[in-house]
């Protein structure tokens, strides 16, 4: 029998790393720079969060002596800083430099997976572990902590109070993102530069430092995403190419959700359990109905994005420079 209550936590989890990829992904799209190195963004800014609380735990005399506020803070700010590093990367090549987007994101997911890679088997190293893994289940408590009341509300807090503070943040990012590009004139400037960036700058608008403010704030967006897959959905455990193709996924999702961060909070969640459908949904020994299951986000994706072409509305189309470099002088 299907449990409902079961799946629905699992698949919120599965689902807040989509949705700050996503959410980053949307910001830095609105700027019309076309960032597909988020795969590799999410992996540098997971490594990130691991190093400095490797580091940490490392500093201490005993795992008793752990700060709670330092054990979440160190590893935030390593997971800021490292997936700001890649924005910056991304921005000098595509905005100062102007190089191919669709390239530059290519090589930046290639870069960031063997930086990552690199790190973490060296951190591995370091450990002494037997297996190849590095757990840090110390500072991963701390992500990992759900509300206090949430045992004894049953149903209710299980499906809605049994997660960590991440997966608030990410809710609240995503609505905050939404309200900003929406109903401010920030947002509106910003939606000016990835729809015309010609006319945003004769109207004024500095075309390059909305680009760089918007792809670097979505990288570290999108980098809390790999920080909160290993720090809460894998208990703090780092093992070399785990993360799988949820960068990606993360990708789609902004298709999915039409360039609009607060659909995507329950699109997030929705893809989540389709990622996890299979688990549920009985195939017997037939691994071929398995595999077809896994394909449901993919296909749900292509599915919107046919019917959103045959709508040809303006307003479920990408901005009209995503993915073009900007010539200043041939404007």
């Amino acid at each position: 029998m299907f449990d409902l209550i079961s799946f629905i936590p699992r698949a919120v989890v599965q689902g807040i790393p989509l949705l700050f990829g996503s959410t980053g992904e949307t910001l830095t799209e609105k700027s019309g720079n076309l960032n597909l190195g988020i795969p590799g963004v999410m992996y540098v800014g997971g490594i990130s969060g691991v190093i400095g609380a490797f580091l940490y735990e490392q500093s201490l005399a005993s795992k008793a002596d752990i700060n709670g506020f330092l054990a979440t803070m160190i590893p935030l700010l390593c997971c800021l800083l490292g997936s700001l590093l890649m924005g910056l990367i991304y921005c000098f090549l595509t905005v100062t430099l102007r190089a191919n987007q669709n390239v530059t994101g290519l090589a930046l997911t290639t870069f960031g997976v063997g930086v990552g890679n690199f790190f973490g088997g060296s951190l591995i190293k370091l450990s002494g572990s037997s297996v190849p893994s590095i757990a840090l289940s110390a500072t991963s408590a701390y992500f990992h902590a759900s509300l206090p009341v949430a045992d004894r509300l049953g149903w209710f807090g299980k499906v809605f109070l049994s997660y960590g503070f991440l997966a608030y943040l990410a809710v609240i990012i995503a609505l905050v993102t939404a309200y900003i590009l929406r109903r401010t004139r920030v947002g509106l400037h910003l939606r000016a530069v990835g729809e015309s960036p010609n006319t945003a700058d004769a109207a004024g608008i500095n075309v390059s430092r909305y680009k760089y403010a918007a792809t670097c704030i979505g990288s570290m967006i999108a980098g809390l995403g790999g920080l909160y897959y290993v720090m809460d959905y894998a208990s703090g455990v780092w093992s070399n190419n785990a993360f799988g193709d949820r960068g990606w996924l993360a990708i789609a999702l902004v298709i999915f959700t039409i360039w609009r961060p607060n659909v995507g909070v329950l699109s997030s969640f929705l893809f989540g359990g389709l990622y996890i459908l299979h688990m549920y949904i009985p195939s017997g020994l037939n691994l071929a109905v398995k595999e077809l299951y896994k394909m449901l986000p993919y296909v749900v994706t292509i599915i919107v994005l046919v019917i959103s072409s045959i709508r040809n509305n303006r307003e479920k189309q990408p901005p009209q420079s995503l993915g073009l470099a900007y010539f200043r002088e041939e404007r």
